[in-house]
């Protein structure tokens, strides 16, 4: 059983393709989440991607009732045998959860038998047997889109804004970039996760003629058509580890500026040269110029052939197999 329910219209895309992904494995049979199947029915596996969505409410007695019940599912898992696999979208406990809902955060992840890492760089602290199954493209996801040629000389900013990612610093590396290119142009694409930060990015970028505000929700179409529309994308994020923004790039066929990791040099060399950027440190205007530069003659596509959600389908097959044999020893 998955952690999460029939997907909705804005449910993120990997959860999509996954489910789609794993109902069409003959070999199981594919659960969604729902708390009433979790709590009666005997299964062999259940599958955490983002737990902290089970314990959601908007009011803290279902908040609370919702920790009691997810309690109550993880002492049922031991007492009935059923195996706990865990996705490590994150490396860390989402740090605005409360005291309450850490504590049970970390009892999930002591309770889990199994994890699938999204990428071989993966440190965590709490110890399971584990494997890697690479975050899947979104090729598939966008093909149906009409395609947009890009825009020259036009780098762009898309998804979910908020203060990790660096939003402030690429607008203020980017004003020092006026005087050596000034026909240079930078558009910021998404939806700030409050008034203050979209008042102080609008306050940043108000100096610049050269800077393009689009702060609002993107849906899928928007979202993608901003992608498409960039000559290159900046992602100067300061923490990355697992970034479906970084496959939505590649996979309509955009090169990336991110920060300098293991886990961005390990995806360097699997999608070939030219499509990957990175900067060391804090990002400065000559990494946004050497990076509109490169991205310019970028031509082609990324190769994203071990990123196909067929063959992550078997690979979670095989993953809930190796958790079943680990519980029961």
């Amino acid at each position: 059983m998955q952690s999460f329910g029939r997907p909705r219209r804005t449910t993120n895309p990997y959860i999509v393709q996954l489910d789609q992904a794993l109902a069409s494995r003959p070999e199981i049979e594919h659960l969604r989440f729902s708390w009433r199947q979790a709590l009666t029915t005997r299964i062999d596996v259940l599958h955490l991607h983002w737990p902290e969505t089970l314990i959601e409410g908007s009011t803290w007695w279902k908040r609370l009732g919702k920790r009691m019940l997810l309690r109550t599912l993880l002492l049922k898992c031991r007492l009935t045998g059923t195996a706990i696999v865990r996705t490590a979208h994150n490396v860390e406990i989402p740090g605005d959860a409360s005291r309450a809902e850490k504590g049970l955060m970390r009892r999930i992840e002591e309770c889990a038998d199994y994890r699938i890492l999204l990428n071989p760089g993966t440190r965590l602290r709490w110890k399971s047997a584990s494997t890697v199954i690479p975050h899947g493209h979104y090729a598939d996801w966008f093909a149906d889109l009409p395609r947009v040629d890009p825009e020259p000389d036009v780098l762009g900013f898309v998804g979910l804004v908020r203060h990790y990612k660096g939003v402030e610093t690429l607008i203020d590396a980017f004003a020092q970039t006026a005087e050596t290119a000034p026909k240079l142009r930078l558009r910021i694409s998404g939806n700030p996760t409050g008034e203050a930060l979209a008042a102080e990015i609008s306050q940043r970028a108000a100096g610049d003629r050269r800077v393009e505000l689009d702060l609002r929700y993107l849906p899928e179409a928007d979202f993608a058509t901003a992608i498409m529309r960039s000559a290159g994308v900046v992602l100067p994020y300061r923490f990355m580890h697992n970034s479906g923004s970084v496959l939505a790039v590649l996979s309509l066929n955009r090169p990336v500026l991110v920060p300098r990791n293991d886990v961005n040099e390990d995806l360097a060399r699997e999608v070939g040269p030219g499509w990957i950027h990175m900067f060391d440190g804090e990002l400065g205007p000559e990494d946004l110029l050497a990076f509109a530069s490169a991205a310019a003659g970028v031509r082609g596509a990324p190769d994203l052939s071990r990123r196909g959600w067929e063959r992550a389908g078997a690979d979670h097959v095989a993953a809930y197999r190796a958790a079943v044999a680990e519980h029961r020893g």
